[in-house]
């Protein structure tokens, strides 16, 4: 009962950005638009290089926060050893690797390039992970200012990097694009672009190597969205219970809607934060696997 008092009241300083978007445009405007706000990314420190926009803003900052906490968690869990005896710490360490080597790397690797390319997935799985969880977690990094004894400080708010396109676009095209490298690299140009054909009459051919194309580009959309429908979708079940409280200005709505979004709270947080995390790795090891062996 504790655990979930501490979670309601945890919502409830995660959305003080919420209630300062919704009254703070006037009862003539449309309180819903709140909602949007949360993913509007504005620049915090302006950085354009030429046409390139490298601008650092919410999202960049949590993905900083969450390479910070990566190298920590790695650091933690699996080098600082304390007495001679293993600890609950080096176990859950050993458990996150066996599980990215077993059930990721593994799985869809090739012996001969699990060596290779198990550094790759184990720390996308894990950084993705951390980002997700991140998005959970109440921080002061929201474009929104509180003043508190005279001094402007960003409110908190929940965030989640991945519930932004550009960012897992980003992380699908690193591996959209070490699969082709590495196909390649381990085949041949000719044989790897080659092996995209199946064996049908040449008359079908005209048809199916466009589709053999589309599908390929398919698979760097397929990671993309997944991983930031997913995420954005969790964020956006939460926001809407909590602001249907200040959208339609009934304080009684807290009584289902605090209890329904701390229920897909604890959802996304102990169920869809490692299963996105999963699939995503996993599906770059089978992407990156299937090249080298395009054969299987």
């Amino acid at each position: 009962m504790k655990r979930l008092v501490a979670l309601v009241f945890g919502l409830a300083l995660a959305l003080p950005s919420v209630a300062l978007a919704a009254s703070g445009t006037g009862e003539e405007e449309d309180k819903g638009a709140f909602i949007s706000e949360e993913w509007e990314l504005h620049d915090w420190i302006p950085i354009h290089l030429g046409p390139i926009d490298m601008s650092i803003n919410k999202a960049v900052a949590y993905l900083l926060l969450g390479a910070l906490c990566s190298c920590l968690i790695g650091i933690g869990l699996m080098r600082i050893k304390v007495g001679k005896d293993p600890t609950r710490r080096q176990a859950l360490g050993e458990t996150i690797y066996e599980i990215a080597q077993v059930s990721v790397a593994e799985q869809g690797l090739p012996t001969k390039a699990i060596g290779r390319w198990f550094p790759y997935v184990a720390s996308l799985m894990i950084f993705i992970w951390t980002v997700n969880m991140l998005g959970f977690v109440p921080l002061p990094l929201s474009d929104e200012k509180v003043t508190i004894f005279g001094l402007e400080v960003p409110t908190l708010a929940i965030f989640a990097a991945t519930s932004t396109l550009s960012v897992t676009l980003a992380l699908a095209l690193m591996t959209w694009t070490f699969t082709h490298v590495e196909g390649i690299r381990a085949n041949g140009s000719w044989n790897y672009f080659k092996s995209w054909i199946p064996d049908v009459p040449k008359a079908m051919l005209p048809l199916i190597i466009p589709l053999e194309i589309l599908g390929q580009f398919m698979r760097l959309i397929s990671l993309s969205v997944r991983l930031y429908a997913n995420m954005l979708a969790g964020h956006m079940l939460i926001l809407t219970f909590v602001g249907l409280i200040i959208v339609l200005e009934n304080v009684f709505l807290a009584f289902v809607a605090v209890p329904a979004a701390a229920l897909f709270y604890l959802f996304e947080v102990v169920i869809v934060v490692s299963i996105q995390a999963y699939i995503f790795a996993a599906l770059s090891a089978i992407y990156i696997g299937s090249a080298i062996e395009p054969e299987h």
